[in-house]
């Protein structure tokens, strides 16, 4: 069958329910897509094994020091942030099962991502562990923080909010990923990152085209959870201990900032589905989408002063050390 989209007069009609039952189709067509594009891949065989040895403890391994991995400390940094984030799994599966369901195509679609997903946290641990990348008590400790915490996302009052939101949180998952992994100064570890990275890439594209296919069903609604979504917009990870401070530390060594989410997570996903020139809204919907492109501009605003004050900074380390 093609889906045809037959909007309803009133975007209030459009309840969670409808709308699940009218995206079916659809996610059963991007599930099918995904599965002919994505490629299995083993865990095991982007960690290297022969670098491994006991640690302190029951087996009276060596202790940790910080001098024993060649990853850098921006790299263990963001390695920490990106998997303890991955090791919310758990909480992000019952938060998507609880609102797409288990059922049918949405259910499906919800148990191959929580399983691609579980690839990620194994092998990051596996890699950080064997090549004594990181403080594994401290690790641990903050795992169990976390974890201990839950996750609770901001958008689970709304399908479409929750869809909106993982359309632009994979993309960006998916670049924290990436220059993790050029930033590291391991190419054992930039080649895995890599390899999760082209897993997130394909999840964005999935929820990028159900979103899509949202807008055309409902569109003043569709728009309203897009500014929502963007101008209420923090990470999955925002709850792991010392975030803040994490997050400035990447910021600065350019694997994650306000201008790296304004230019290449928030603009690639809006123009993919002209959100700033969309038309068919009612008043609610062009209100949205007004606020949208106001906040727009004042975030690329507070990313040239960051791009500014970072430039600032990078000239006086060089000065010092010309000195």
């Amino acid at each position: 069958m093609t889906f045809s989209p037959t909007p309803l007069t009133s975007s209030d009609e459009w309840t969670d329910v409808r709308l699940i039952h009218a995206l079916e189709e659809v996610v059963e067509r991007e599930l099918n897509r995904h599965l002919g594009v994505a490629k299995d891949w083993m865990p095991h065989e982007y960690v290297p094994w022969s670098e491994g040895r006991n640690f302190d403890g029951p087996l009276g391994g060596e202790p940790w020091a910080p001098d024993q991995s060649k990853v850098t400390d921006i790299g263990r940094t963001a390695l920490v942030v990106n998997l303890l984030t991955e090791d919310n799994l758990p909480s992000y599966h019952h938060e998507i099962a609880t609102i797409f369901g288990r059922e049918g195509a949405w259910g499906n679609w919800v148990h191959r991502w929580t399983a691609e997903e579980g690839r990620h946290g194994i092998v990051l641990r596996d890699y950080l562990l064997t090549t004594r990348a990181v403080d594994p008590v401290q690790l641990e400790n903050f795992r169990m923080a976390h974890m201990s915490e839950g996750f609770e996302s901001d958008n689970a009052h709304s399908m479409l909010h929750s869809v909106a939101y993982v359309a632009f949180q994979e993309l960006a998952t998916r670049i924290s990923h990436r220059n993790t992994g050029r930033e590291s100064g391991d190419p054992v570890c930039d080649r895995l990152l890599a390899r999760i990275a082209t897993d997130e890439n394909l999840h964005m594209v999935f929820y990028r085209n159900l979103l899509k296919a949202a807008f055309e069903l409902a569109p003043d609604q569709a728009m309203r959870a897009v500014r929502d979504v963007v101008v209420n917009f923090r990470m999955p990870g925002h709850g792991i201990p010392g975030f803040e401070r994490a997050a400035a530390r990447m910021a600065i060594g350019g694997i994650y900032n306000l201008r790296i989410h304004h230019d290449e997570v928030l603009q690639p996903v809006l123009r993919f589905f002209r959100a700033l020139d969309v038309g068919g809204l009612g008043a609610e919907g062009l209100k949205a989408q007004e606020e949208l492109g106001r906040f727009l501009d004042g975030l690329d605003s507070e990313a040239s002063l960051f791009d500014e004050r970072l430039a600032a900074r990078q000239a006086r380390l060089a000065a010092r050390g010309k000195a």
